[in-house]
């Protein structure tokens, strides 16, 4: 039955992306359609003072071509031109205000009217008071939903007044408003098109993953995992669902390894063992028990016991590596340790004729790490180079400090090893060409390496000028005890 993923996260981007469309609209109104509304009123009020002043010396000179005292209509058609072009410009009422007719009054000069664009129409107070106001000097006035603007002619004995409405600003806005709201709408509704589109696009690719993960549940690391090779998100998730399937069979193959060879390992000795004792018994019940098959026999039997403690010993190494054991780290001196591993393989050395040569620095090697980790990876190299290097020829243990890292080293002058082995001797159980029915496991140099990397160290292979093998454990150098103020601390093993 297939799966699929909840509806719920179909729903969320769907909501996510309409609510980022609508906060991104609304922010953009907000910043949009307030100053678009006064702007346009202050462009429409620069438009009209703008027009006034290009066109009042025209207005002011045809009045003084008629000349004073003359009848209105006599100053008709000079003024018909300059306030037509005026009023094209700015599209506004214009009003011409002068004291000619008047200028014999006893009580002063008063205003009157000599043009007026929209004759008929009746003019309030507000531009009569800009009118008279003009003759001192350009005004511009907002009287509610209109501008007016006068500015002086005939020496400051009339002016030039234009009038016009700012409502139709509003209606633009208005306008504007109307057709931000339909596209608003339209690009809601794009959007919803897009985030299910895409969303379904999204949830696919995720619901084969989510199958493809169940699947590796169900049957197993070998399951066919999809492919995605797009450069996204999901793109690398499944990427990274295919490295851990790799590294799921990688250790479904170590597994099997494992089992086979363990209870391989476990099954010759015990045989063995189980015959030994079945062969003693039938001696000791026959009573032609012979000291010196006995002797053999026994012998037999330990070597089998032997090899059982050191494939426990190196099982239980590597359950406590997979349990992440913390490991201490401190100052540790490597030349005592050398010596001390040295020491513990002399009767086995002198056994085979190998001479254990130490070579140690004349100060103290100080290295940072576990003593007892430390040991132990100077024991497993130690045995390699005893088991697989030549009888009686020298195996060489050193320890110096270079270039800030501490360095133990153990060399034998053995036949090497095959450049096509020397990164997979590290991996757990596997035996070199040449380890022969003596070898050993497969385990010592994989926790070696692993011990190394846990005290932030690393254990390597290193050429040999001449023939023979090198092994190398670096760890970081330190200074004395007295003398490191970090003291001791612990670190994850």
């Amino acid at each position: 039955m297939r799966r699929r993923l909840p509806a719920g996260l179909r729903s969320r981007l769907l909501i996510a992306l309409l609510a980022t469309s609508a906060v991104t609209l609304g922010v953009a109104a907000l910043v949009v359609l307030p100053p678009l509304q006064d702007r346009l009123r202050d462009q429409t009020v620069e438009t009209v003072e703008d027009a006034v002043t290009d066109h009042v010396a025209e207005i002011d000179q045809a009045i003084a071509d008629v000349g004073p005292d003359q009848p209105l209509r006599d100053y008709y058609t000079p003024l018909f031109a300059p306030i037509r072009a005026l009023q094209d410009q700015s599209s506004a009422r214009v009003l011409v205000l002068h004291t000619t007719l008047q200028s014999s009054d006893p009580e002063g000069p008063s205003p009157a009217f000599l043009y007026d664009s929209e004759f008929g129409t009746s003019f309030t107070q507000a531009m009569l008071s800009a009118g008279i106001q003009g003759w001192d000097g350009r005004i511009t006035t907002v009287d509610g939903d209109s501008v007016i603007v006068a500015e002086p002619i005939g020496n400051g004995f009339g002016s030039v007044v234009a009038v016009r409405e700012l409502s139709e600003v509003e209606s633009l806005v208005d306008e504007v408003r109307n057709r931000f709201l339909v596209a608003a709408v339209v690009g809601l509704a794009v959007a919803a098109l897009l985030a299910i589109a895409l969303s379904s696009t999204l949830l696919r690719r995720l619901a084969r993953l989510r199958a493809a993960a169940l699947r590796i549940t169900e049957e197993g690391p070998d399951t066919q995992m999809p492919h995605d090779e797009r450069r996204d998100e999901v793109g690398d998730l499944a990427r990274a669902l295919a490295r851990m399937q790799e590294e799921l069979r990688r250790q479904e193959a170590a597994r099997r390894a494992f089992v086979s060879t363990a209870s391989h390992e476990l099954r010759t000795p015990l045989t063995m063992l189980q015959g030994t004792m079945e062969l003693l018994e039938d001696d000791l019940r026959a009573g032609r028990l012979d000291t010196e098959d006995g002797l053999q026999q026994v012998q037999t039997a330990r070597l089998g016991l032997n090899r059982l403690s050191t494939l426990a010993g190196e099982l239980l190494d590597l359950s406590r590596l997979d349990a992440a054991v913390p490991l201490r780290t401190e100052p540790v001196e490597l030349g005592e340790i050398v010596r001390a591993v040295a020491a513990e393989f002399e009767l086995r050395a002198e056994r085979r004729d190998t001479p254990v040569e130490v070579a140690l620095p004349a100060h103290p090697c100080w290295g940072r790490g576990d003593p007892d980790a430390i040991a132990r990876v100077a024991r497993i190299l130690l045995d390699n180079a005893l088991r697989y290097g030549p009888p009686a020829t020298p195996v060489q243990v050193a320890a110096h400090a270079d270039h800030g890292q501490a360095v133990i080293t153990v060399t034998d002058a053995g036949a090497g090893i095959p450049a096509e082995e020397r990164e997979r001797i590290f991996e757990r159980f596997h035996r070199g060409s040449g380890a022969g029915s003596a070898g050993g496991f497969g385990l010592g140099l994989a926790i070696g390496r692993e011990l190394a990397r846990r005290m932030g160290g690393e254990l390597a292979l290193e050429d040999v000028p001449a023939a023979g093998t090198r092994f190398a454990l670096t760890l970081r150098s330190t200074s004395s005890p007295a003398e490191d103020p970090r003291g001791r601390d612990r670190v994850s093993a």
